[in-house]
């Protein structure tokens, strides 16, 4: 499967996603929005932590990108919060999510759509900040992600970014027996290359979309290349229960962590 196949794969798949009403795409409330008007406001890169207020400076009248994060959560928030939000996402579904809260609440808020590795929809230098939440491993390549996030930084701007731990690949999550996780697929991983055909179909139908490891070289690696100053990060681990707290895979390591990084 060729890489602009999957793309299109996993644009219909979050399409397919919102249909589900899975999770991530489930529009914040009038009270989210009002209280976030209020100075009250977090927003997620991973799954259970706020990311840190310091991580945003004063967002009021910044101009902010978030990175392949539709859905009506984050973006409506962050324009709620003062700032002029452009959300931009694969999927035209996710979009209309931020669009209804938009309309809903009145906020600078714009949608486009496109592909994370490709941002020629805007000019060089046009953002103060880019809310990038857990979303690369859906995209063949993020090398040019980075790249691209930092062309459309102004400088001294930032780029908050969320991914998964690559080790969550090394586990066979179709065979997991209760606790036991059972180490099968070499690093980097991929759904389309890594798993029998009827396997993958198997899978797209359940899950709609397909998945990739990526290297932390690649990850904090491939920022670095670009030209971005690492200055915070954190872990975190899958969307947990609040009151069991981490279950299946998260009991052993963090899934995911979110990194800061400024254009210097």
């Amino acid at each position: 499967m060729q890489p602009d196949e999957v793309r299109e794969l996993n644009r219909v798949g979050w399409n397919r996603r919102v249909d589900a009403q899975d999770i991530w795409t489930r529009p914040v409330s009038p009270e989210r929005i009002r209280r976030a008007r209020a100075g009250e406001w977090s927003v997620v890169l991973t799954p259970n932590k706020p990311t840190p207020r310091e991580w945003f400076g004063d967002i009021a009248s910044k101009d902010v990108l978030c990175l392949a994060s539709g859905g009506g959560q984050q973006g409506p928030v962050l324009a709620a919060a003062g700032a002029r939000v452009v959300v931009f996402d694969a999927s035209s579904s996710q979009l209309s999510r931020d669009d209804v809260v938009a309309q809903r609440e009145g906020l600078c808020l714009t949608t486009v759509q496109g592909f994370m590795h490709d941002l020629s929809a805007f000019t060089e230098a046009q953002f103060d900040l880019i809310f990038h939440p857990v979303s690369n491993l859906f995209s063949p390549d993020i090398l040019s992600v980075w790249t691209e996030c930092h062309r459309v930084l102004r400088p001294g701007g930032i780029l908050l970014a969320g991914f998964m731990n690559p080790m969550v690949y090394v586990f066979d999550t179709q065979a997991e027996p209760g606790d036991h996780m059972v180490v099968k697929f070499a690093l980097p991983y991929s759904d389309v290359a890594d798993r029998p055909p009827e396997m993958l179909l198997e899978m797209i139908e359940r899950d709609h979309t397909v998945e990739f490891s990526h290297t932390l070289e690649e990850q904090i690696g491939g920022q670095l290349a670009a030209g971005f100053v690492l200055t915070h990060m954190f872990e975190d681990r899958d969307l947990e229960d609040r009151e069991s707290g981490p279950t299946g895979r998260s009991r052993y390591f963090p899934t995911c962590m979110a990194t800061r990084a400024v254009k210097t």
